[in-house]
């Protein structure tokens, strides 16, 4: 199959490269219109209680959350105080006539003492918007913070709220994204040049990995035709388009080069290349591709979102790898040589410093292992210490205007009372009044963190009341309130609702639907890496290395960003003590797959060397010599590529850049380096070991 592809390639290598340069520009032109169809949400479970309860007070009570909680702070003044009444009323007059403003909800309006803090010197000016989606309440809030920023008149102000938080982690991270392109473009360039050793040879990935972004972005647009997509989808595209070009561009290239150096012609290097790296390529981004499919399995779109990108992005990169580059290796020949800077990367080697350390390692297998596995055992000791939860202001820099908002609504204000707990009962106007009703809220009512309840309405058969409490409504206190009073029992058709019970509700959808994530994650590598080796050994020993250099990596960033080590070397950051769970999420399917990436390609050229006659200790060492340099480049590359989000303010995103990087360059060096050559050496002729009834499975190196 894949020797025919390279045939028809280099028999028609012009109009090949020629057609996919029209259709995937095409394809970006219509994909630049996805742009404006995605969305900055995504964070919710659809189908919870939370979700059916707001859903009940949309529909009967028009209730909405504030895109902003606007603290109006009137210095060594009360609130009661005439020039702060005056120039109050005045601000809340403004606000209601800004853009997309529906209403207001002053203190100074309604003298409630829930709405003023415990020093009276500070009061809550609530700001709704026309919209209540995500994307709307977030564009408030923005124009309000940049029309009224932090003071008016003699008024100081504070702007919270999610729609707040919301647009200020956005803006932060564009601002990070671009800081951080800043820089690695630049060292990407210069390292692929040392890598390449020539400047013709490095533009080659531009074309497979601008190939992919520019079809991902068509695909995308697509799917938003028919699905919500979260526009942080969009950054996993650029990251791993770019990130996986430069990868298969390694392997492809260097692979055509080494067919150079035996003495073939072009075009039979050409087809050699695609018949061989060509088809590692393929079933490298098979593995990647399901691996990242686990990701739809999550109710929540925003994750979603990344199993959309990620399937097409690496679907788009293994084109671009197997057709467009081949072409053009057609085409320049010997020329992809030209412009050399560094010479001695020109020349594939089957005796160097890889093929060195394997023999070291296998002449002590035993003790490299033990010694392996007591350091990684050592990096994932503090994941015992893990504990997940949501971004909120918080991960934003402590002096970020919204983080310090949201502190002063910590400090002095004792309730939450733009978030409270929503309780609606499905058919419980006939509760109102009732023994049941008013046993119930008691108990709600004397639960620890609940300060006070509102009275019960109606709406038709709809009853609804509210309990403010006095937690940060995304946080694991917050989410043991929840568990507590879904204890208690409660009328038939009591729903409980509002910020904090859909927190608990998303966290809890993501903990439903891992098990099943893992499942397909596991069952799929192993039939594909089978498949791909022929071997039954081969695939638990893959999957069991990834999830120990997984373990490990999470371990660090618990150490890190849990217990607070290292924060001033990572540029600092507030310690939430947890952990973003999307975040971790796409750290582990996104390392767990370019690690099933560098196992397919060191694998591959194991097997070759096996099958064409070397030893089992022989085709680890030169395979490892043969594929080892490509696989740490394209590491180092990413890890620079990634690394560089380090550098943000958004402590999700640097924790985000830090752990890919960590991942990605333990997996190339300590796990392929030392692990892979220390166990294949103790497994011997069992590595290639496999029912015969099972062998017609598999394919032939």
């Amino acid at each position: 199959m894949f020797e025919r592809l390279g045939r028809v390639i280099v028999q028609r290598k012009a109009r090949v490269l020629a057609l996919f340069l029209i259709t995937f520009i095409g394809a970006g032109a219509i994909g630049s219109l996805a742009f404006g169809r995605l969305d900055s949400g995504g964070y919710t479970n659809p189908n919870s209680e939370s979700a059916k309860a707001y859903k009940y007070l949309q529909e009967n009570f028009n209730i909405e959350d504030p895109a902003v909680v606007l603290v109006v702070d009137s210095g060594s003044r009360t609130v009661e105080d005439p020039t702060v009444v005056s120039d109050a009323l005045a601000l809340n007059t403004e606000l209601k006539q800004v853009q997309n403003v529906s209403k207001t909800l002053s203190y100074w309006d309604v003298r409630a003492p829930q709405l003023k803090s415990t020093d009276g010197k500070a009061a809550y000016i609530f700001i709704y918007g026309t919209n209540s989606d995500f994307d709307s309440l977030s564009d408030l809030a923005g124009v309000v913070t940049k029309t009224y920023k932090d003071k008016y008149r003699s008024l100081t102000l504070y702007a919270t709220g999610s729609g707040v938080a919301g647009n200020a982690i956005n803006g932060q991270i564009s601002k990070d994204l671009y800081k951080s392109e800043t820089i690695a473009i630049p060292l990407t360039f210069l390292l692929l040049l040392f890598i390449f050793g020539g400047l013709v040879a490095s533009a080659t990935p531009l074309v497979v990995g601008i190939s992919a972004i520019l079809g991902s972005f068509f695909v995308i647009y697509l799917i938003s035709l028919l699905t919500d997509v979260s526009i942080f989808a969009i950054n996993l595209i650029t990251g791993l388009g770019l990130g996986l070009g430069i990868d298969y561009s390694l392997l492809i290239v260097n692979r055509f080069r080494e067919e150079l150096h035996r003495g073939l012609s072009v075009n039979d290097a050409v087809i050699k290349t695609v018949a061989t790296a060509g088809r590692t390529v393929f079933f490298s981004g098979l593995t990647i591709m399901v691996t990242l499919g686990s990701m739809l399995v999550f109710p929540l779109y925003f994750l979603k979102s990344f199993g959309y990108a990620g399937i097409t992005v690496v679907a788009m990169a293994v084109i671009g790898a197997l057709v467009p580059l081949p072409a053009m290796l057609a085409l320049l020949g010997h020329r992809i040589d030209k412009y050399a800077v560094r010479k001695s990367a020109l020349t594939p080697k089957e005796h160097g410093g890889w093929a060195k350390t394997a023999h070291f390692v296998m002449r002590r297998p035993v003790a490299v292992l033990l010694l392996t596995l007591i350091g990684l055992s050592v990096f994932a000791a503090p994941i015992k210490d893990i504990a997940f939860g949501q971004v909120d202001s918080q991960v934003l820099p402590k002096n970020h205007p919204a983080a310090v908002a949201a502190r002063v609504v910590d400090e002095r204000f004792p309730g939450r009372e733009s978030v409270p707990i929503e309780f609606v009962i499905e058919n419980g106007a006939k509760f109102l009044g009732t023994p049941e009703l008013k046993k119930y809220q008691a108990e709600v009512g004397s639960t620890e963190g609940i300060l006070y309840l509102t009275d019960a309405v109606t709406s038709g058969e709809i009853l609804r009341f509210n309990a403010i409490h006095s937690m940060s409504p995304r946080s694991l206190p917050a989410e043991a309130l929840i568990d507590k009073l879904r204890e208690i029992p409660a009328p038939s058709g009591t729903l409980i609702g509002g910020a904090a019970a859909d927190y608990t509700d998303t966290q809890q959808g993501i903990a439903d639907a891992l098990p099943w994530a893992l499942l397909w994650i596991s069952v799929s590598v192993l039939l594909l890496l089978f498949i791909f080796t022929g071997s039954i050994l081969l695939p638990i020993k893959a999957v069991l290395l990834n999830i120990l250099s997984l373990a490990a990596t999470l371990g660090v960033i618990t150490w890190i960003f849990i217990d607070g080590n290292l924060a001033n070397l990572l540029g600092g950051f507030t310690v939430t003590g947890t952990l973003d769970t999307g975040s971790v999420i796409l750290i582990a399917v996104t390392t767990f797959g370019l690690s099933m990436d560098y196992e397919v390609f060191l694998l591959s050229r194991i097997k070759e060397e096996y099958e064409a006659g070397k030893s089992n200790s022989d085709a680890v060492a030169v395979g490892l010599q043969k594929s080892a340099r490509i696989i740490t480049a394209a590491a180092f590359v990413l890890a620079v590529v990634f690394g560089a989000f380090i550098l943000g303010g958004v402590t999700s995103i640097k924790m985000l850049g830090f752990g890919v990087a960590f991942a990605i360059l333990i997996d190339a060096t300590i796990v392929r380096g030392l692990l892979v050559p220390a166990l294949m050496r103790l497994f011997g002729a069992a590595n290639w070991w496999a029912p015969k009834q099972l062998k017609r499975f598999t394919i032939s190196h």
